[in-house]
């Protein structure tokens, strides 16, 4: 879906007042100026505030992204708001000023809430993106901006970086594709920083995806690939998305298990293309897969697998005070986890509604990341559900041998992934290596941190 349709002009404007409640009264005018329902609502201010105190939504990069559940017909309404001098609030780390604010109110009965609230999240994460809007001139260009970014414009319509060697290489790519019996070409977007990419022609012969940490939520319907799949990069290496990205595919249907995927990349941010490698998906993930078609167990939904793998990708680099922080997740068969965990320390979130302590909610990002330190592992519903955190698996024993430097914690993983339907993710506290497991197989989507 694209979001900047629920913007308006007459919606973004500039802030006066030097306090959250004062510029949240200012964006709810505004909302209700344009929906008399909304007007009519007295409590949304106390709602957002309320909301506010429980957990802030200040997202960093001085954006806030205050939100709220309205029973109203419309989706969602957007109002949005420019402090150029910038508020102070409580959330903020460093004491930083919030100059940009997003609010966001979704009917009662609008199911892709979350989906929707960690899109606008990742977008306003672009510090890049971010600094362009805070510094518009005015509010025309200001809004001119949101909807660039927010309906997908900033990665389709802009023509491939003219490169003779470039050129040299999508075309040995698809020579290569042919003569290797190729279903798919992927082609790794990231190795150009001053472009998108537009593929030759010849292409359309084949099932294409671009591999990008950029893509912006949208409708891209005018892209030039049949598939747009948005993996962040936390390494330099050539390929380096590749494993998770092709996990991410199998999961969402665009590629299935017996393909073979011709891959065009580079260094990122080179702008140079240098690199083509074939892959053949069944060998690729062979153990892993095993007899199965199905990687992903039928209740667990194929965006909250990713969230949870950006998690742990970040754990592993980022980690706290520059280490990697070891943990492990475990998502899906929740019932029948839970009767083989138990609790090491009292659940940090029980009592709190589901909604609020879902993995696909950004605002859950840094406390899952506090938790992290926690023994134990995290047990999370295949809808993104955090069930608990600190809880000791306790499986009938795993007697695979596990790879040199897997520990406790990997053996814990691979033990409950063949008790149970469920898959582990485990993030190692040594090396910062990210595993999957599923049946017992692992298979590593990160080997290190990233590159210095």
């Amino acid at each position: 879906m694209r979001i900047d349709r629920y913007f308006s002009r007459k919606r973004v404007l500039e802030l006066e007042s030097d306090s959250l409640e004062g510029c949240l009264k200012e964006l709810l005018k505004a909302s209700s100026a344009s929906f008399k329902e909304l007007g009519r609502k007295k409590s949304l201010l106390t709602g957002l505030l309320k909301r506010e105190n429980t957990m802030t939504t200040y997202l960093g990069h001085g954006v806030a992204l205050p939100h709220l559940r309205v029973k109203m017909k419309r989706r969602y309404v957007f109002a949005i708001g420019r402090s150029k001098e910038g508020i102070r609030y409580e959330g903020p780390k460093k004491e930083e000023k919030v100059h940009l604010i997003l609010l966001m109110l979704a009917g009662e009965n609008t199911k892709n809430y979350l989906n929707v609230l960690a899109a606008v999240a990742r977008l306003v994460k672009d510090q890049g993106f971010i600094e362009g809007l805070i510094e518009s001139p005015d509010t025309d260009i200001l809004y001119e901006r949101l909807s660039q970014g927010f309906g997908g414009i900033l990665t389709s319509g802009v023509k491939n970086q003219e490169n003779s060697i470039n050129k040299l290489i999508f075309n040995q790519g698809m020579r290569i594709a042919k003569g290797a019996g190729c279903d798919s070409i992927a082609v790794f977007g990231d190795t150009l920083a001053s472009s998108a990419v537009a593929p030759p022609l010849g292409f359309k012969d084949f099932k294409t995806a671009l591999v990008t940490r950029r893509a912006k939520e949208g409708d891209f319907d005018d892209s030039p690939f049949d598939n747009i799949i948005q993996v962040r990069s936390f390494s330099k290496g050539r390929l380096a998305q590749a494993r998770s990205a092709f996990l991410v595919g199998i999961t969402r249907g665009v590629f299935s298990t017996n393909e073979k995927i011709c891959c065009i990349g580079g260094i990122p941010g080179s702008d140079q293309f240098d690199t083509v490698v074939v892959i053949d998906l069944r060998n690729e993930f062979r153990a892993l897969l095993a007899e199965q078609d199905d990687f992903l167990p039928g209740d667990v939904s194929p965006e909250v697998l990713e969230r949870v793998i950006g998690i742990a990708m970040e754990l592993s680099v980022e980690g706290r005070e520059g280490r990697p922080v070891g943990t492990l997740f475990v998502l899906g068969a929740t019932k029948r986890v839970e009767e083989l965990t138990k609790p090491l320390v009292l659940n940090p979130f029980y009592g709190y509604k589901e909604e609020d302590r879902n993995v696909l909610s950004p605002f859950m990002d840094e406390t899952v990341k506090e938790y992290s330190g926690l023994d134990g592992a995290f047990v999370v519903r295949g809808d993104g559900v955090l069930v608990s955190a600190g809880s000791l698996i306790h499986a009938p024993d795993y007697y695979h041998s596990l790879p040199s430097g897997f520990g406790a914690r990997h053996a814990a993983g691979a033990a409950i992934s063949v008790a149970t339907e469920c898959l582990a993710i485990a993030v190692s506290s040594s090396t910062g290596q990210v595993t999957v497991f599923r049946n017992g197989i692992g298979l590593p989507l990160m080997e290190k941190p990233m590159d210095a």
